[in-house]
């Protein structure tokens, strides 16, 4: 019995230190991590890193979106990090780097640097070189890109302000540095426009349209402001049928704002005092968006310049349309600034009118 006892004994301590030894000898592991970029330092995503001894890949790491990657549970030793294209080819190596347990190390892939740049064919190399200039000469186009958005900023609110001469300056500037930007000319017509310098502002403006003409993928909205504007130019110079066309051709560049270009058009041949003209715009105008009031107000104010005065009751005659225009306009917009003037027109032609008008 004490032998068995003792044999037990023994049996349980060499259990106790065969189950030991595992915790003893356990293997720490080491970390990697690093960045990949190409030859013009832009990250590389989704390319594979792989750690390699003898020829054979131990472990495989993919770059994320920005070109870096990490991994985990490196058993320690010397691996050869290989860069991998997506192609499963081979484009860079790092050979016999330590991995050390407990620590992570850092490799990165920086394809642009001399030594990787060295073994290159000569055609990469040109290539290389020719694709660095070309991006120099973007990044420059987009430096000053930037600063001419700035400028026209600046320029679009001192011409709110009616800081015409400031603005002007501005984009006098900028549209000798930069000619083939429509958007300017347009800034710099306004600002003329805005000083009365109605040639000046006509030249800038049909410069902003020729290049918007010539363009491959023209600006509707440009080429449609810069029409817009020559027609009022147009029409303070009486040039009517000029003025009739640039509406036109805001209306073609820019179909979804066809009631705003008719309306000023209306706007425009009024100030003028061209009767037949104001009608002909607003009624463009109405048909493009019958709920504006303005155009209806713009049609009867028109009309009623052609009334003439009956000899036997001596009651004034308006041609057909002006009540209704000035009704329509009372409709739309009651207490519109021009709504005591058409209830005085409709009084004196003697029209019934409503007791009250839709709000």
């Amino acid at each position: 019995m004490r032998k068995t006892k003792l044999w037990l004994a023994s049996l349980l301590s060499a259990l106790l230190v065969a189950a030991a030894v595992p915790l003893l000898v356990a293997q720490q592991t080491g970390k990697v991590h690093g960045h990949v970029n190409d030859p013009l330092t832009v990250p590389i995503p989704d390319v594979q890193v792989k750690l390699s001894q003898n020829g054979q890949a131990k472990y495989t790491f993919t770059t994320d979106a920005n070109g870096d990657y990490t991994g985990d549970n490196v058993a320690p030793g010397n691996y050869d990090f290989i860069l991998y294209n997506k192609n499963n080819q081979t484009v860079d190596e790092f050979p016999n780097v330590k991995v050390t347990a407990g620590q992570s190390v850092q490799q990165d892939f920086d394809l642009s640097r001399p030594a990787y740049v060295a073994k290159m064919t000569p055609e990469q190399k040109k290539q290389l070189e020719e694709t660095k200039k070309k991006n120099a000469g973007i990044e420059a186009e987009n430096a000053k890109i930037k600063n001419l958005n700035a400028d026209l900023k600046t320029a679009r609110a001192d011409n709110q302000a009616k800081n015409y001469a400031q603005a002007e300056e501005l984009m006098t500037r900028d549209t000798t540095a930069k000619p083939d930007a429509s958007v300017l000319w347009v800034e710099l017509g306004k600002a003329q426009a805005g000083q009365k310098k109605m040639d000046a502002a006509e030249t800038s403006f049909k410069k902003a349209v020729d290049i918007e003409t010539a363009s491959k993928k023209p600006n509707p909205d440009i080429e449609a402001a810069a029409q817009n504007a020559l027609g009022e130019i147009y029409a303070t110079q009486g040039k009517v049928a000029d003025s009739q066309a640039a509406y036109e051709a805001a209306v073609k560049a820019d179909p979804k704002n066809t009631a705003m270009y008719y309306g000023n058009e209306a706007i425009m041949m009024d100030r003028v005092g061209n009767v037949d003209a104001t009608v002909a715009a607003a009624d463009k105008a109405i048909a493009a968006n019958p709920n504006s009031p303005i155009p209806y107000y713009l049609k009867g104010k028109a009309l009623i310049n052609k009334a003439t005065v009956d000899p036997k009751s001596q009651k004034i005659v308006a041609p057909p349309g002006t009540a209704e225009a000035y009704e329509k306009y009372l409709d739309l917009a009651p207490n519109g600034p021009f709504s005591n003037d058409a209830k005085a027109i409709l009084a004196q032609l003697g029209t019934k009118q409503k007791t009250s008008y839709r709000k």
